[in-house]
């Protein structure tokens, strides 16, 4: 599993992913670091088969009407502490890398997640 962590999202997230062995990087590491336009990142993320992670509804939007990122998780928990996230993505884990495999869409609440090709 290959991710780019959107600039919403600390890089403690990115830091979370890579210590359980994959392949994160977050938009800090990027030249622009965060100010990284949508743009660069969909095709940053594009052309090297990652997954964007946001919490920006501008990314669904966009990979909706333009299939651009081709692969897209996004988080929809609203307000949460960064400590809260990690649990959460800890938590399911497993369910998201699995779902990775398959899906290009998922959606990550504080109670469910969903994903849709």
């Amino acid at each position: 599993m290959k991710l780019l962590i959107d600039a919403q999202l600390p890089k403690l997230l990115a830091d979370f992913f890579r210590w359980k062995g994959y392949d994160a990087f977050h938009t800090l590491e990027l030249p622009a670091k965060n100010a990284t336009p949508d743009s660069e990142i969909m095709r940053f993320a594009d052309n090297e088969d990652r997954f964007v992670v946001t919490k920006d509804i501008d990314f669904y939007e966009s990979k909706i009407i333009n299939n651009t990122p081709l692969k897209l998780i996004i988080i929809s928990t609203g307000n949460i502490t960064n400590k809260e996230l990690l649990q959460l993505i800890e938590k399911n884990l497993e369910t998201i890398v699995k779902l990775t495999e398959e899906f290009t869409i998922i959606e990550i609440d504080k109670l469910t997640i969903k994903a849709n090709k």
